[in-house]
């Protein structure tokens, strides 16, 4: 579990850097164009669309651009048609990796997709190499500061968490699926900072990876996550705290 967490926290650091380039917003864009087109307009009744709305909201998006996303996605707009596809593939070490993308053009994504894997140290994979090695969960990570651990812990159970795990300067908190958006809620009516609240695919193990193999992996994620077409990265890779921290710097 950790490793997710670790990405996640790099993910979140860099952040406003993303919102700055415009990307965080092109991709939050497709997911609400996507999550209204497949479950329709309401986030009362649709629980995907409301978690990615919620996401956006988080990243500052105008509630103008939200709307037009949805009414693109219901049908109310005209937009771009996306195709959802999950590519599987290897990285360095053996790595596992899932690569969830949403595009107007799979034949593209899957051949740019194809070169950066090649650049660094990776490989496409057929379908279901490694999807059995990962287990769809929901994830939120709370700021840890100021927070007390006993009525975090409490309040997330109660609402169905399934675990929480003190990670450094945040916690990880895990559910089921279904109870990622009313645990979410919880929290956030406790007041505790949610840096990220999202559907994750977690993995059963992980492979221990060296300086040289962690420094490919994070070049590697850091491409496949720069590809407009990709909305989310997965890996079981396990890279200590203090490379981590040294090579994402």
């Amino acid at each position: 579990m950790s490793g997710h967490s670790k990405w996640a926290t790099i993910k979140h650091k860099k952040g406003k850097l993303d919102a700055q380039r415009g990307q965080a917003f092109t991709k939050l864009i497709r997911e609400i164009t996507v999550a209204a087109r497949s479950g329709g307009g309401d986030a009362n009744m649709n629980p995907r669309l409301r978690t990615a709305v919620a996401a956006a909201r988080a990243a500052n998006m105008p509630a103008d651009n939200i709307k037009k996303a949805i009414q693109k996605g219901t049908g109310e707009l005209p937009g771009v048609s996306y195709e959802e596809v999950t590519y599987e593939a290897y990285g360095p070490g053996g790595v596992a990796i899932l690569i969830e993308v949403v595009t107007d053009n799979r034949n593209r994504a899957v051949a740019e997709l194809r070169h950066l894997l090649s650049r660094h140290g990776g490989n496409m994979g057929e379908a279901g190499c490694v999807s059995w090695m990962f287990t769809k969960q929901g994830f939120i990570q709370v700021d840890g500061k100021g927070v007390d651990e006993d009525s975090l812990m409490m309040a997330a159970l109660d609402a169905g968490a399934t675990d929480v795990v003190r990670f450094g300067a945040v916690y990880d908190i895990y559910t089921e699926p279904a109870s990622l958006e009313n645990v979410r809620a919880v929290v956030e009516k406790s007041g505790m900072a949610i840096n990220s609240a999202e559907m994750a695919m977690i993995p059963k193990s992980t492979v221990k990876l060296d300086e040289r193999q962690a420094a490919q992996m994070i070049k590697l994620r850091e491409a496949l996550e720069g590809h407009d077409d990709v909305q989310k990265v997965h890996d079981n890779s396990d890279i200590e705290d203090e490379l981590m921290e040294k090579l994402a710097g």
